[in-house]
């Protein structure tokens, strides 16, 4: 957005309007002793050519490196109209305001985007939106809790396959309501959560469980055995979620007999860039009997009195707003902007090309996985199915390995080593629809000509 620079009339008028004599004086509450009155450190000013310049030579320091990290965020290409569109005035600073039929094109938009949601992960009503996708999950255990009419229970079953992250932050968010997560352990074969080890808790009460799909290894889950195994057992189903990959995939509405209760996932892949870790949004969907247990809002598409189209919110807890730890949610308008680039990103590419996107993605994972392992002592760790991501086993510590390649511009993959010590030496790597033949055969190259002598 355009710097436009205040005069001096503008400020002395904005200052004798509120009855202040200087600046200065808005921060007189600063103690001495915090200012800074010496400034002869500051360099000289530089004009706009040479601080863009500057700020090019320093960006170009980091490199340009071909990222084969993923474990929960993702280098996905996207269509340059996602951001032109997203960054127009009308879209970037427009939040849901409270009196909300005001602003029929923010309702329109966010319509559509839980419309596309509902769609894509085939549950009944989608909500905007969450902070991001370790918070949508808090916020769907706490949902658990208070929907299953069936459980007595503040307790939720957590299997290790999630990613850690996501288990972090749930235990943070919910332990405080008393809430007790119980980890639920895999197969060390197959990667997959141990449905042997879950037969053990069918004795006892539990509010959920959660199934993740892909899990943190990029393993398919058996999702429709352990959907049903919940419910056999009184036990609300929260499936998380990677939304790009459920356009090849069976979505979480269909999964078992009945589908799940809740899902839940991040949003990043949906035209959201790295950014350095964000910001990126959470998403949330629900069953229709569940519907008004579901934290945040929900648009409707109606008809005026005149019979003209329009917008409204049909469903916002307002006590969300004003009471504070007994609300149903914190949910707010933050991730707002984000939400807008998902709508506009998959509008662009339809159910079609999101499809052929994640179809990629699996190719060229299966192709980086191929070139990898022709390396001596670099072996899959799992036979299980995958999506874009893929656990492999090192003959040495895949920190020293990362930081070689690091050294050549490449970025390559997730040491698992600290979350999963049980493991070995292994390491997670992923591939998009961005990785060509050369980015996979450099990194292959890489390990083969110089890191992996060096290690």
């Amino acid at each position: 957005m355009p710097f436009i620079p205040h005069t001096e009339e503008d400020v002395r008028q904005m200052l004798d309007a509120i009855g202040v004599t200087a600046i200065d004086d808005l921060f007189d509450e600063i103690p001495d002793s915090l200012r800074k009155t010496d400034w002869s450190d500051l360099p000289d000013g530089l004009s706009e050519m040479a601080v863009t310049r500057l700020l090019q030579e320093r960006a170009q320091q980091d490199g340009q490196p071909v990222c084969f990290i993923g474990a929960g965020a993702y280098d996905h290409h996207i269509p340059a109209a996602v951001w032109q569109i997203t960054t127009r005035g009308e879209f970037y600073s427009a939040y849901t305001p409270y009196q909300a039929e005001a602003s029929q094109g923010t309702l329109q938009l966010l319509y559509e985007y839980q419309s596309m949601m509902t769609a894509l992960l085939a549950m009944d009503a989608a909500n905007a939106s969450l902070y991001d996708g370790a918070s949508a999950l808090a916020e769907a255990i706490l949902m658990a809790v208070r929907a299953n009419r069936k459980s007595r229970s503040k307790r939720i079953l957590l299997p290790r396959t999630l990613h850690p992250a996501y288990r972090q932050v749930a235990q943070t968010i919910v332990s405080n309501q008393q809430i007790e997560l119980v980890e639920v352990p895999f197969d060390l074969a197959t990667g997959r959560t141990d449905q042997a080890a879950l037969a053990e808790f069918a004795q006892h009460d539990f509010a959920a469980l959660v199934i993740p799909q892909p899990n943190f290894f990029g393993v398919l889950e058996e999702v429709d055995s352990l959907t049903d195994w919940a419910h056999a057992n009184q036990t609300l189903a929260i499936g998380v979620v990677n939304p790009l990959a459920m356009a090849v995939l069976q979505p979480p509405g269909a999964w078992g007999t009945t589908g799940v209760d809740i899902a839940v996932g991040e949003g990043q892949p949906l035209g959201v860039p790295l950014s350095s870790g964000g910001p990126y949004f959470g998403f949330m969907a629900t069953r229709q009997s569940l519907v008004r247990q579901m934290p945040g809002r929900i648009v409707g598409k109606t008809v005026d009195l005149a019979g003209n189209t329009g917008f409204s919110l049909t469903l916002q807890a307002r006590e969300q707003h004003i009471r504070r730890s007994k609300a149903t949610s914190n949910i707010c308008t933050n991730q707002g902007l984000l939400v807008t680039a998902a709508t506009i990103h998959m509008a662009l590419l339809g159910g079609t090309g999101l499809a052929q996107v994640a179809a990629a993605c699996h190719a060229h994972c299966q192709q980086l996985t191929t070139a990898l392992t022709k390396l001596d002592s670099i072996t899959p760790l799992f036979p299980t199915p995958v999506f874009h991501e893929r656990v492999l086993r090192l003959p040495m510590a895949p920190r020293s390995l990362l930081e070689a390649l690091a050294q050549q511009d490449i970025l390559g993959g997730f040491d698992l080593s600290a979350d999963y010590p049980e493991l070995g030496h292994a390491m997670l790597v992923c591939a998009t629809e961005k990785h060509t033949a050369d980015d996979i055969n450099r990194y292959q190259q890489a390990l083969l000509n110089h890191a992996w002598h060096q290690i």
